[in-house]
């Protein structure tokens, strides 16, 4: 179950990116070698009357694409000029290429939405869940409902933003501002306490957080908004990290880490999976709208340098900086995928 799962998770969320960039580019007349969800060998694959497009389903559900006419280092001379991308208008291939990542987006609103409710529309705040006894937290005035609203100095946003400080600011001191249910508020500093489980040093706390959820189709709407756009908040901040020293590539999950996740939460119910699809998501559109080659960011940065400059960049020069990116990221996923099999050793 496990397998077919990730395959849906997978299937769906790349699914989902490449319709984005076909429909668009279909509308804007380029022509399409291939829509391919997976990559590798082709298992299935078909063409429709009356059309020039291979749809192909391909082995490992790692990835898809849509192959359009242009993108070659070498322009394919059997193909019109004005069926190549580089023929079209600013607007149509910028379009084509934003597509993608506003597909992501959209499903994962609709999904977040649908979860909202079915559970209910969970709050933006952070509050104390639970505190345990003879812990460090229970020795200072912190009490469960807390509102939590500064962590470290900084503004507590959303409950994503206070998780991910928390991972960042692990086995430091905590010193927290915090609204008691009377309305009062009070800074609170929690000291770690060290302990040793299976030969390794952990830092306990001995508090939990949690939101507050609400029924109903209003706050659904708004909840779907909102976790969009706090998860893109916080992969800006995990990207800010990574470049500052404070999380390493370690940090980063491929396919089999993946894999992983899907499998505990299929353990937790399919809401989890649902949950899961629309949070990568918007990891897929986030990490696409990068202006990295290879990347719709790095098109759509081309295409602004064309604004500027008032002329397009030579397509071969383009293409050949895109081909570049993609053997990059294709080496940065075997590292990320070894980590992940160091993982599953440990």
């Amino acid at each position: 179950m496990t397998l077919i799962y990730f395959i849906i998770v997978l299937g769906v969320t790349i699914l989902i990116h490449e319709f984005g960039h076909f429909i668009f580019a279909k509308k804007a007349g380029i022509y399409i070698y291939e829509f391919s969800i997976g990559m590798g060998p082709k298992l299935f694959s078909f063409r429709r009357k009356n059309d020039e497009t291979l749809y192909a389903i391909r082995l490992f559900p790692i990835g898809g694409y849509v192959q359009m006419a242009g993108e070659e280092v070498e322009p394919d001379e059997n193909i019109p000029k004005n069926k190549r991308l580089q023929s079209k208008t600013w607007l149509q291939r910028f379009s084509t290429v934003i597509a993608g990542v506003l597909f992501n987006f959209l499903l994962a609103i609709i999904l977040f939405f649908i979860i909202a409710l079915i559970e209910g529309a969970p709050s933006k705040e952070a509050y104390i869940g639970v505190i345990e006894k003879n812990s460090s937290a229970y020795n200072t005035n912190l009490k469960v409902d807390d509102k939590i609203l500064k962590l470290n100095g900084k503004n507590v946003s959303s409950a994503d933003f206070l998780l991910l400080e928390l991972q960042i600011e692990y086995g430091n001191n905590l010193e927290f501002t915090v609204e008691h249910k009377n309305g009062k508020k009070e800074e609170i500093i929690i000291e770690p306490s060290k302990e040793i489980e299976d030969g390794e040093r952990v830092y306990k706390y001995g508090f939990g957080v949690k939101t507050k959820v609400q029924k109903g189709i209003i706050p659904s709407i708004k909840y779907a908004f909102e976790k969009t756009y706090s998860l893109l908040n916080q992969m800006i901040r995990i990207i800010f990290y990574l470049f500052t020293g404070k999380i390493g590539i370690d940090s980063f999950a491929g396919p089999i880490g993946i894999y992983n996740i899907v499998g505990e939460s299929a353990k937790a119910g399919f809401i989890n999976i649902i949950f899961l699809i629309a949070y990568l998501c918007v990891n897929v559109g986030f990490i696409n709208l990068l202006p990295i080659p290879a990347f719709d960011g790095g098109r759509i940065l081309f295409m602004i340098i064309e604004k500027i400059k008032g002329k397009p960049v030579s397509p071969k020069t383009e293409n050949m900086i895109h081909l570049i990116g993609m053997i990059f990221l294709f080496s940065l996923m075997i590292v990320i995928t070894f980590n992940d099999i160091l993982r599953l050793i440990k």
